[in-house]
């Protein structure tokens, strides 16, 4: 499954036209916003200090794919797309010219056996 959907683009367009490129930072940042909720706050929710949160918001500091996952499902956003975005975050900030796109990965057998027991 692929989240790069026709939707998705048109979407992802419209904020870029508004924001410029989106960033993990950026949409942490207009998550907040919309929701009126203060720095201080939002950080107790993701169980992270004031100052981290603006540095994530100002893209002073990165974020894992790992913690970005954590942060989409305590936001209750989707973790493809916010891991996507932390991903391309660490390509952009080395300079590479590459677009990450992300796919779910199909369950496995033993995946599934995991799941039932």
């Amino acid at each position: 499954m692929t989240i790069k959907s026709k939707m998705t683009e048109k979407t992802l367009k419209e904020i870029e036209k508004i924001t410029g490129k989106l960033t993990l930072g950026k949409l942490i940042w207009s998550i907040r916003q919309a929701d009126e909720i203060s720095q201080v706050d939002f950080a107790k929710k993701l169980d992270i200090t004031k100052q981290h949160l603006c540095d994530i918001e100002h893209e002073r500091k990165s974020v894992s794919p790992k913690l970005a996952a954590r942060y989409a499902k305590i936001l209750g956003y989707s973790t493809q797309q916010f891991i996507r975005l932390a991903l391309q975050d660490l390509v952009d900030r080395e300079g590479l010219n590459v677009q990450v796109e992300i796919t779910q990965k199909k369950r496995g057998k033993q995946d599934a056996c995991k799941k039932a027991a």
